[in-house]
């Protein structure tokens, strides 16, 4: 993985894990309205699996997915990209939700970084 600072690793940790919150938080929202739940458990595996592999670059403690699943999460996660620089373009220079979606879309790139580090 590309070297980068401990500040943009931290920040991009907390990025992945708010995610992987409001994800999670979406899903039982539509389960308890009977509604397809299909494409958020996908994007909150691979979420989830980004943030364990992104940590573990970082911080270590161990990853064990096959590559497979690694590749699964990978191109979910590439997958959300283009929405996430589409909310950046909307957003008013400055704004929180600007820098949200900035740290986002980084949080992102590494983690899909990290991933594909797994599978060389």
């Amino acid at each position: 993985m590309k070297t980068v600072s401990q500040e943009i690793q931290d920040l991009s940790i907390k990025s992945l894990e708010s995610t992987f919150n409001k994800l999670s938080n979406a899903y039982k929202s539509l389960t308890d309205k009977g509604s397809n739940t299909t494409l958020v458990k996908k994007r909150r595996s691979a979420v989830k699996i980004g943030l364990r592999s992104l940590k573990d670059a970082c911080n270590g403690g161990g990853f064990f997915y096959d590559e497979k699943i690694i590749l699964t999460s990978k191109d979910i996660l590439e997958d959300i990209i283009p929405s996430i620089e589409k909310q950046i373009t909307k957003a008013k220079e400055g704004s929180s939700q600007k820098t949200l979606n900035e740290r986002r879309l980084i949080a992102f790139k590494l983690a899909i970084e990290s991933l594909e580090n797994r599978i060389k």
